[in-house]
């Protein structure tokens, strides 16, 4: 009978085109090592956990697990936004019988900040009670908001450069559409996602390095309002006869009649309306300076799974921080996430490391001021010096069957259940009143 230590690998949160990647290979470096035992994904993050939804990876033919490498989001074992807050006492009881049962010794989380305040959570608990529990997280998030201002927990995060990539071509594509258009339609407001940090936004500026087209740029931090954002665009209109507007989700325009999700973000998705309708609205109500009107496109959830744009670079070192991942677990190194870190020098080039989960949890990136220029709608070289390199050169070649992608299909290999069903605690009672 095998002793070892069996290991759930989990996801949280927004997917991104190359999540899969890094669990790819977290998934293959676990499989060489002599300590870890069978891979399951938790089906749907911590809730995966919490209803004993165990998927064996291990089991899976290999096919499958190289091809979640070209398979974006979160499809093939899901991913929440179940949060465990400390007054969900019961979820963590659970957390502990369920890896008590199938003998799990090792659990990573791959995630944002919130998912690695939970993957240090459990690992405190457990060993807490007594149970010797690895807990170990993997980045992921298409924001780039994960670690500190001074790049120094991680320099950025997989899934960043595939969203800026995609947003790279976008621009390429809107000025086209604008520049052919601009006698009927010289505005076009696009939306990007990016709640409270300006990263996505920002990356439409790598469409046009050396600032040839008529192109603003307002992220969340932008100190602008609407009145004065109405005054840049016509001003650039008197200049050009067209202008192209990059807006921030999160770009403050006054109520949007937000809603929010369990982690208590706003998701701009799912509000009564969007920032870009508001900002074309508003546009059009005063009066642009040239004839015709503005008009708008809302990037949806596509930011983060249009696989044809992935970065060939974000790929790579999504699966490197994956076999990070597991290298912290085999040899026992708990309470770390994964980490990308740039080296020094003119070429690019990164190494992978360990930052304490604590303190990415408990810290919180801002987007550089410095990087936001003068005129507070766009941003300066250094942010594209830093951006450039995560790009990759080419695109990604997709294998594709009857001229359809052939994706990551994972067999239904499910652990036994061995625990009566759990209905999770937040499903079924409100946080106790303050």
């Amino acid at each position: 009978m095998s002793t070892k230590k069996n290991l759930i690998v989990a996801q949280s949160g927004g997917p991104s085109p190359v999540i899969n990647n890094t669990l790819r290979g977290l998934v293959e470096a676990a499989l060489q090592t002599d300590n870890i035992g069978t891979v399951y994904g938790a089906h749907h993050g911590i809730e995966g956990v919490l209803k004993e939804e165990l998927i064996n990876l291990t089991d899976q033919p290999a096919e499958e697990i190289s091809l979640l490498r070209y398979t974006p989001a979160a499809g093939s074992i899901g991913t929440c936004r179940y949060k465990l807050k400390d007054w969900q006492n019961e979820d963590f009881d659970r957390c502990i019988e369920v890896f008590k049962a199938h003998n799990i010794g090792y659990f990573v989380y791959i995630g944002g900040n919130d998912s690695m305040d939970t993957a240090n959570k459990i690992a405190k608990m457990a060993q807490d009670k007594g149970l010797d529990l690895i807990g170990i997280g993997g980045p992921k998030t298409i924001d780039n908001d994960v670690g500190d201002s001074e790049f120094k927990l991680i320099d950025h995060t997989p899934g960043y450069a595939s969203t800026a990539k995609y947003w790279m071509h976008m621009i390429q594509y809107a000025n086209e559409e604008n520049r052919g258009s601009c006698p009927a339609d010289p505005v076009l407001v696009m939306q990007a996602m990016g709640r409270k940090i300006g990263y996505i936004p920002a990356a439409a500026r790598l469409a046009d390095p050396k600032r040839e087209m008529p192109l603003q740029i307002y992220m969340a931090e932008s100190p602008c309002s609407l009145e004065e954002l109405h005054e840049n665009v016509n001003k650039q209109l008197k200049q050009d006869g067209r202008c192209m507007v990059v807006l921030s989700e999160g770009f403050d325009v006054g109520d949007i009649g937000a809603r929010k999700d369990s982690f208590g973000h706003t998701s701009f998705s799912a509000s009564s309306i969007t920032v870009a309708q508001i900002v074309t609205n508003y546009l059009n109500d005063q009066g642009l300076a040239v004839k015709g009107a503005a008009r708008c496109n809302v990037s949806g959830t596509d930011q983060r799974h249009a696989m044809a744009y992935a970065s060939s670079v974000d790929l790579d070192e999504a699966y490197h921080a994956g076999e990070m991942a597991a290298v912290l677990a085999s040899t026992g190194q708990s309470g770390y996430m994964s980490t990308i870190l740039r080296n020094e020098g003119d070429v690019y080039s990164v190494r992978y490391d360990k930052a304490p989960l604590a303190e990415v949890a408990n810290s919180e990136r801002t987007f550089p001021k410095e990087w936001i220029s003068e005129s507070g709608y766009d941003v300066t070289d250094e942010f594209v010096k830093y951006a450039k390199p995560l790009l990759g050169e080419g695109m990604v070649s997709l294998p594709m069957i009857d001229g359809r992608q052939r994706m990551t299909c994972l067999q239904p290999l499910y652990a036994d259940q061995k625990l009566p069903a759990y209905v999770p605690q937040a499903d079924r009672q409100e946080a106790p009143k303050k």
